[in-house]
């Protein structure tokens, strides 16, 4: 069959020879097309057209190669389900020297308690405290989200600014709502009216570069039932949570498979409610969740995959240059 001619509709003709160079057989995928009203015959004979196309071929060894991959990381999931990767662990008292051994070398999360102890913020930050001090200064933030169910890859559609006051008086008449958020990915911290903000911050001692830096911090505000997707950062990140509590449900790294990427970072799963017909293998994959309390901190290894909700009004604060022997780690991936 010429494919340039086709009547198949181009869409088809990708998931068709997708599918199939994923290893779903050909009985299967063309029950799906003549159930989705295509004629068995020209299912068939796009089939075989596909499977003779040179292309086709080549695409086939890469879904191979990347084929042994995942058998690797499924082997590797399971090791870690034997070595306790099936749990969150919380610990308290731990030494830098223990953390970077055991979790930012060993790429695993953790909750961590009382590193916020001694945080100005943890007594003064509210809403009152954020227009007393800082009501006049401009922030930017995320607004119209609801209606984008891509608003998080696609964020410079939704950045606004405004006072800071007025930020504030959505946050206490909002209820619950994934609206409006002050988001990492804005330039919040290099504000100069916001500086003093930084000063109700402490570095976790061993962990952290003492500097804080406005560029080393990002910081997070918002009302109840904001979501951030499940996704992945490219860099390790250690999350305090300073007002509210926020849910968070966490996948590794090595489970990339079983999430369905979309967008590079993101996941097409819903994390809140997962259709499980849609993305099967995500029954498969290793869900931890914790809900963090104010003064818990999560550390969140490079491209492990999270979904984070708010159950109150929260302000959580995240740093990502760590003082770790041979420098910090990061992700350089293609796409």
């Amino acid at each position: 069959m010429n494919e340039d001619k086709s009547p198949l509709h181009p869409a088809w003709r990708q998931w068709l020879a997708e599918n199939l160079a994923l290893g779903v057989s050909a009985e299967d995928v063309q029950q799906t097309l003549v159930q989705a009203g295509v004629d068995p015959a020209l299912a068939r004979e796009e089939i075989t057209a596909v499977g003779q196309h040179p292309y086709f071929k080549a695409a086939l060894q890469v879904a191979r190669h990347f084929g042994w991959l995942e058998s690797l990381m499924d082997v590797y999931s399971e090791l870690r389900a034997r070595d306790g990767g099936r749990q969150l662990e919380v610990r308290e008292g731990i030494s830098p020297e223990e953390f970077f051994r055991r979790y930012f070398l060993g790429h695993r999360p953790v909750v961590l308690r009382g590193l916020m102890a001694d945080w100005p913020a943890m007594k003064r930050w509210s809403l009152p405290y954020f227009r007393e001090r800082f009501g006049t200064v401009e922030v930017e933030v995320m607004v119209g989200r609801d209606a984008n169910p891509e608003h998080a890859a696609e964020q410079d559609r939704h950045r606004a600014r405004m006072p800071f006051s007025d930020f504030l008086s959505q946050l206490e008449t909002a209820g619950e709502t994934n609206d409006i958020y002050m988001v990492p990915r804005n330039d919040n911290w290099g504000r100069e009216g916001l500086a003093p903000l930084r000063d109700d911050l402490r570095a976790p001692a061993g962990l952290i570069d003492p500097s804080l830096r406005p560029e080393q911090l990002t910081l997070l505000l918002g009302p109840a039932g904001t979501v951030t997707p499940l996704h992945h950062d490219n860099m390790n990140i250690l999350l305090g949570q300073v007002m509210g509590r926020k849910h968070v449900r966490l996948v590794p790294s090595f489970e990339r498979h079983r999430v369905y990427p979309h967008r590079g970072t993101f996941s097409h799963v819903d994390a809140a409610e997962p259709d499980l017909a849609a993305h099967p293998l995500f029954a498969e994959a290793t869900v931890l969740e914790v809900v963090l309390e104010p003064g818990d901190m999560v550390f969140l290894p490079v491209g492990w995959w999270h979904w984070v909700k708010a159950l109150d009004v929260s302000a959580s604060v995240t740093f990502h240059h760590f003082l770790v022997p041979g420098g910090n780690t990061h992700l350089d991936a293609p796409f």
